[in-house]
């Protein structure tokens, strides 16, 4: 694994949304299991505490959570989407016919899109990401999927997301 690190385009709504986020789990979010915790821890035997290593395992996910969430806020590109120049950027959302089947998705980051949003999302690292990014309309790019198959993408359309 790589250390490098990738920036992420976000919007302004999404980067605030985030960053709302972390901070209710690093301080309300926080203090809520760690009482969850103590609660449980008083009821006795450990082992055999079910509410114990419940509030134990939610209390990992939120320090999980909060170290991505730390991660793409540190590294994050807050501004205006790409423009609307026909070339796939982070922040495009792009209609391609993939093995022949069309397909619309953002490429960036899943943080930008909020939760009810059915829109498929990419990742600029991902082996169609990859692929197809600093691509133009009309382009067709083939690559290599993880199991070594070849996959053809023609580019139909090119927009900047949009919330």
């Amino acid at each position: 694994m790589s250390n490098e690190t990738t920036e992420t385009w976000l919007t302004q709504e999404a980067f605030d949304r985030r960053s709302a986020e972390l901070e209710q789990l690093s301080g309300e979010g926080r203090l809520e299991i760690a009482k969850k915790i103590e609660a449980a821890r008083e009821e006795g035997d450990l082992k055999e505490n079910g509410g114990y290593h419940a509030a134990k395992e939610e209390q990992g996910k939120i320090e999980a959570r909060i170290r991505v969430l730390t991660e793409l806020l540190r590294h994050a590109k807050v501004g205006d989407a790409p423009a609307n120049d026909g070339v796939v950027a982070s922040g495009s959302v792009v209609t391609a016919r993939i093995l022949g089947d069309e397909s619309v998705f953002l490429l960036g980051s899943r943080e930008i899109v909020g939760e009810d949003s059915d829109l498929d999302v990419y990742s600029e690292g991902s082996p169609l990401g990859a692929a197809i990014l600093g691509h133009r309309v009309g382009e067709t790019v083939v690559y290599a999927a993880p199991n070594g198959k070849e996959i053809t993408v023609e580019i139909d359309k090119v927009e900047a997301y949009s919330a």
